[in-house]
């Protein structure tokens, strides 16, 4: 097949690469945890991708993410917020707020109709606005993201996690089952603490008329509805919900071939 470029996203949690056609259309797609090594462990995946799709050495790599400068072979580096809002644009094809749920930070890119990213906010100083700290919680309770929506159905609201520090919530969920509160109560939550402070970062921009998501926490339907819900606006995953930062990556790299 023929292969236009490949982007890789070395995130904090998981580490991402697609190889793109010359249309922009993802290809082939890989994803792993992020290893202690991320220079190595990114050589051996944009070697697989080429591998996979029969792409040469002189396939035009870029890279994005918080270890983008550990890529040794990417010939492009760029930041999250170009990438993620350059794959966002492409995917939706039209002006959009992405909300962008990782495992380090969470990102708000408002993005123009021109596909160019008006503004941005971000929340990279505390893990309680961040994937990592539904991660922490959720598996604390032994719950998956596929259990999480049907709990947030059943549950009534009745109780509330005042501590937005991912150690004192914990320690908070504690005392909570001790009590014997049960359990779809402290995941409503802990989502809907979540959901605030995620909010929060969204107004910064100002209320947009819908959003759309991407990263991780896209992958918890419970967190996209009740998000949507606490903002009063349409909550849309984007497809590749994961891969949004390297396919960015990917169609800068290819930016100056035909069709991208």
């Amino acid at each position: 097949m023929t292969i236009a470029s490949i982007g890789l996203d070395a995130g904090s949690t998981t580490v991402k690469a697609v190889a793109i056609n010359p249309e922009g259309q993802i290809a082939a797609r890989v994803i792993e945890n992020t290893k202690p090594d991320i220079s190595s462990q990114a050589e051996r995946l944009i070697e697989g991708l080429r591998s996979e799709t029969g792409s040469g050495p002189d396939t035009t790599v870029s890279a994005t993410g918080y270890g983008r400068k550990m890529v040794r072979n990417a010939g492009k580096v760029i930041t999250e917020i170009t990438a993620h809002g350059r794959g966002a644009f492409f995917l939706a094809g039209k002006a959009l707020t992405l909300v962008d749920v990782g495992g380090q930070d969470s990102k708000v890119i408002r993005i123009a109709a021109s596909g160019n990213v008006e503004d941005f906010a971000m929340n990279d100083k505390c893990a309680a606005g961040t994937g990592r700290f539904l991660e922490v919680i959720l598996h604390r309770l032994e719950i998956g993201y596929d259990q999480v929506e049907p709990m947030l159905d059943r549950a009534s609201g009745s109780v509330s996690i005042s501590n937005t520090c991912t150690v004192f919530a914990e320690s908070e969920i504690i005392s909570l089952l001790a009590r014997g509160v049960p359990v779809e109560e402290i995941v409503y939550a802990v989502h809907a603490a979540f959901a605030e402070r995620v909010g929060s970062l969204v107004m910064r921009l100002g209320r947009p008329s819908a959003i759309h998501m991407s990263g991780g926490g896209a992958r918890n339907a419970g967190l996209v509805k009740l998000l949507g819900k606490h903002l009063c606006v349409p909550a849309t995953v984007l497809p590749e919900a994961q891969f949004v930062g390297a396919l960015g990556a990917a169609l800068t790299a290819a930016s100056t071939r035909a069709g991208i």
